[in-house]
């Protein structure tokens, strides 16, 4: 199969069948024998075109009078994709999708992307421009003010840049930020609670290539768990990964230094690197999320001992799941800068996703006083 055949099959998968964009197209490259370049044009249509799906919607729908079916309909968001946001010359978008319609729509969708060519698109608000739900700018607007929330958002349809840090771990800077954050020093023991797949793990048991703290990793999916294991093998981190429940998590009360909750949260900071995750994120799941990371962050208060720091971040931009949380009992907030780009946001800091070219977080810090 050529690049835009891939392609297709990924957006079927991740359309139909409701698979995870980033698992699929690994999958698929694996076996695809393709050459680099079209590797990274399979990786931008799928990426791309689930982003900017309800755009590319709006975009075919100005043409179509009944609706094709869905594999049809596949086709013609990644014809739509290239025409008008990836740059693809027409001839080469139209001719080249064509031929991987289902033979029996190929009139139909070569005379819709033609006309998708040639026809400028007037768009009807900034959430279907944007190709976001429009809860999701409403909640931005809301959080951020229209002209950050604008700004977060047109960032967050950009593919993310690739930072590698000196161990030849690939992570976002934002998320080494918050590793050195919790400032761990040699001797001293972590905890990372929901630490998979173990970035920020690693990188505190060994920054910039030298001997870092010890670090226990957990988490509560044992496959994850398994993740995080291989990934401290390949950089030689001193830490050891294990499957616990950071709700009940089995470990002896104040006897870590430093605790990080990396918590699970909407993820609303991140969607460049989640193609698929606006569409499944739903207004409900906040607060959803907001309930388990105040009991998280209740019991890891639990485990650090007296002078010791807990650092708690999200890759989200909600009040919600960062500062609206109440300070645990027994802690101060400490308000040093934490390395990096960070706005000060309440008694925490926060990166928007235009700040500095990274993930959007919210990062708290503490200090146990008693």
């Amino acid at each position: 199969m050529n690049a835009r055949e891939i392609a297709l099959r990924c957006l079927q998968r991740i359309e139909h069948d409701g698979a995870y964009a980033n698992l699929v197209v690994p999958a698929a490259l694996a076996t695809s024998g393709l050459e680099t370049r079209d590797r990274a044009f399979v990786t931008e249509l799928v990426y791309g075109t689930t982003r900017m799906r309800r755009a590319c919607d709006a975009v075919i729908d100005r043409f179509v009078l009944t609706e094709p079916d869905a594999n049809t309909r596949s086709v013609l968001r990644l014809g739509a994709y290239q025409l008008v946001f990836a740059g693809v010359p027409p001839h080469a978008a139209v001719g080249e999708t064509v031929a991987i319609a289902p033979k029996r729509t190929r009139g139909f969708v070569n005379a819709v992307l033609r006309k998708v060519s040639r026809l400028h698109m007037v768009w009807p608000d900034e959430a279907t421009e944007l190709s976001y739900p429009d809860w999701i700018v409403d909640r931005l607007d809301h959080e951020l003010g229209a002209a950050d929330a604008r700004a977060a958002l047109v960032r967050m349809n950009e593919p993310p840049p690739v930072s590698v840090r000196d161990d030849g771990y690939t992570q976002d800077r934002s998320s080494q930020w918050v590793a050195a954050t919790v400032g761990a020093q040699p001797g001293e023991r972590v905890l990372d609670l929901c630490a998979a797949p173990g970035g920020k793990a690693t990188a505190m048991a060994a920054r910039s290539g030298h001997v870092g703290a010890f670090v226990i990793a957990a988490d509560v999916s044992p496959a994850r768990s398994g993740l995080i294991r291989d990934n401290i093998t390949r950089v030689g981190a001193d830490a050891v990964a294990v499957c616990a429940d950071g709700t009940l998590p089995p470990f002896v009360p104040a006897s870590f230094d430093h605790v990080l909750l990396d918590a699970p949260c909407s993820g609303l900071g991140a969607m460049r690197r989640r193609a698929d995750s606006r569409w499944r994120i739903q207004p409900s799941t906040i607060d959803e999320l907001a309930g388990l990371q105040r009991r998280l962050l209740a019991v890891s208060a639990e485990l650090v001992r007296v002078g010791g720091s807990l650092v708690y971040s999200v890759c989200t931009l909600t009040r919600a799941e960062s500062i609206e949380h109440p300070t645990p009992a027994g802690f101060d907030i400490d308000p040093a800068p934490p390395e990096g780009t960070w706005r000060p946001y309440g008694h925490g800091w926060r990166v928007l996703p235009h700040d500095d070219d990274t993930d959007g977080m919210v990062l708290v810090r503490y200090r146990r006083t008693s």
